[in-house]
């Protein structure tokens, strides 16, 4: 069959489908000249190749993008990651973007909430919302989202090591607002294998943990069948240093790890395989940016299919988050970082992302104030509304040196993935420290580029100005912690400590067995037991990670 013929065939039947079912945003897309831009531009002739490595969007190796009409019918979710303070300063910051047009929503959590520890612990002293928003209980979360429908709005949580946890929280508070846990839709990240990799917030060893990650899956797969119950992270590998290929087989070598621990836990892939989706950095190189999201789609699609035997196209497809690179974001000129955002993107726009994350201009400095938030905002609606790269699937499709970068991306990836199979996989690559040695040789390259001039940075090794910042600033309240620990001490006196007493000793014991823990976390939370106290249980019973030098 000729390209031709493929084409009117998707053009008709999964092309038609989707727009039958989700119209397209416009009944017709043009340039300001009156052009027609369609749907999707395939080569003029034909080329043995192309259906193979590139196909038609909607369609195995999703290349081209997991949607059939992907940006025609619907934007990508703006979802803007916030989260600091108290949950009453975070609910205002929610609230504020969504009437100013965010359409989903993404949790920072504070350092304490993310390593299992209670605003009042010992070790959580001078953290507590100093870089997300505080969570210790079910009320906190409560307040969190008070009036926000949890059943009308996407929610992601940036939460790993108590992923299950805080997953019980927000179906506790769902519960409240009278929302069933089937209709609930979201993502908490839970890879938990990137935190011993590239960013160290982990608690327990890596069996229980991937435990822990394995009754996630089975759990959402029969009770919360919308919610992504992972987000497999290349994010904190890039930002920990690494290159674009890097992330993107270090990461899928990730994911094949979680793959086989759920099919040793006798799940069916074609059952939570349709449920995992993906988190991406997108740095300024653009065209490969581009190319890396292109690759990455394709070699996971071949993976789903032929490694592991997936029969549903829900399984070959990579859904994925993207943030723009906060480690590319510079303290001089911070203005300048509006530039680089935009840049950063375009690239994941044009690349075919689910959703997207904009840094504001003045991370680098310190969190970002509303008005540098609105501007973040501000600048993918300018691509999504004005730049007209939304109108077409896949744009750079067919360009010699992005087709060149895809494949070479997707070769240099293999064989790193290769490498970590010879190991044992994932798990053992990591104990080896051979990912961590790889990021932290390309980190050092990367730096030491920049202080040879060798690799440009616009107002940091070049066109220096003298300057004095005078951006808003947003601060934090020191009085928090004292505040919150007054709120846990009410708690704790206000609610059953009998049953509290049953509950983690029922969680001790389900700890030792394979019993699903996350019904439990779930009854645990609605009781007000608090996150420290369900992981202290778990710690009791699995231990603390102590990570090796390499």
């Amino acid at each position: 069959m000729t390209i031709q013929e493929q084409y009117s065939r998707w053009k008709e039947s999964t092309y038609k489908k989707s727009v039958d079912k989700f119209p397209e945003r416009r009944a017709s897309f043009q340039t300001s000249s009156g052009i027609e831009i369609p749907p999707v531009q395939s080569p003029g002739q034909d080329d043995p190749v192309y259906m193979q490595q590139l196909g038609l969007p909607g369609e195995y190796p999703f290349t081209r993008g997991v949607q059939p009409t992907m940006y025609r019918g619907r934007f990508w979710t703006m979802r803007q990651y916030a989260g600091f303070s108290t949950a009453e300063e975070s609910n205002r910051r929610y609230r504020y973007l969504l009437n100013a047009g965010q359409t989903g929503l993404s949790v920072a959590f504070d350092l304490p909430t993310q390593i299992g520890y209670d605003a009042d612990d010992p070790m959580a002293l001078g953290e507590v919302g100093k870089v997300g928003v505080s969570i210790s209980s079910i009320e906190d979360m409560a307040i969190l989202f008070d009036q926000i429908p949890l059943g009308k709005v996407s929610t992601s949580m940036t939460i790993n090591a108590p992923a299950g946890v805080l997953l019980a929280m927000y179906i506790a508070v769902a519960r409240r607002q009278g929302v069933e846990m089937n209709a609930l839709k979201g993502t908490i990240q839970n890879d938990i294998l990137k935190e011993y990799i590239a960013r160290g917030t982990y608690i327990f060893p890596p069996g229980p943990s991937m435990r822990l990650i394995t009754d996630i899956f089975q759990f959402c797969s029969s009770h919360v069948p919308s919610w992504n119950t992972i987000s497999i992270s290349g994010y904190h590998i890039r930002e920990a240093g690494s290159t674009a290929v890097q992330e993107v087989a270090f990461t899928l070598a990730n994911a094949i790890a979680y793959v086989e621990a759920a099919i040793k836990a006798n799940l069916a892939v074609d059952e939570f395989a349709p449920q995992l989706s993906f988190f991406f950095n997108a740095h300024n190189n653009v065209l490969e940016e581009v190319a890396k999201f292109r690759a990455a789609r394709r070699m996971w699609a071949k993976i789903m299919r032929q490694r592991f035997g997936a029969q549903k196209s829900a399984s070959w497809q990579l859904r994925f988050h993207t943030q723009t690179a906060g480690s590319t974001l510079t303290a001089q000129q911070p203005e300048n970082n509006v530039a680089r955002v935009t840049l950063q993107a375009l690239s994941a726009v044009m690349g075919g992302t689910q959703s997207l994350h904009t840094n504001s201009m003045d991370e680098a400095l310190w969190l970002p104030t509303e008005k540098s938030v609105r501007v973040a905002l501000r600048t993918q609606q300018i691509i999504a509304y004005e730049s007209g790269t939304a109108d077409s699937i896949d744009p750079l499709a067919g360009s010699y040196l992005v087709e060149y970068l895809t494949d070479e991306i997707e070769r240099l990836a293999n064989d790193y993935i290769q490498r970590i199979d010879e190991m044992g996989g994932a798990m053992q690559a990591i104990e080896h420290g051979y990912m961590q040695n790889e990021i932290q040789d390309a980190a050092y390259a990367a730096q030491m580029a920049i202080e040879k001039n060798e690799q440009i940075v616009v107002g940091v090794n070049q066109f220096q100005i003298e300057e004095k910042i005078t951006l808003e600033r947003q601060k934090i309240d020191p009085s928090i912690e004292a505040a919150a620990h007054a709120r846990l001490a009410a708690l704790r006196a206000g609610r059953d400590n009998i049953k509290i007493n049953e509950l983690r000793a029922q969680i001790e014991t389900a700890a030792r067995s394979s019993e699903n823990l996350i019904p439990l976390f779930v009854e645990s939370v609605e009781n007000r037991m608090t996150l420290g106290e369900v992981c202290n249980s778990l710690r009791g019973v699995w231990g603390e990670y102590q990570a090796t030098g390499f």
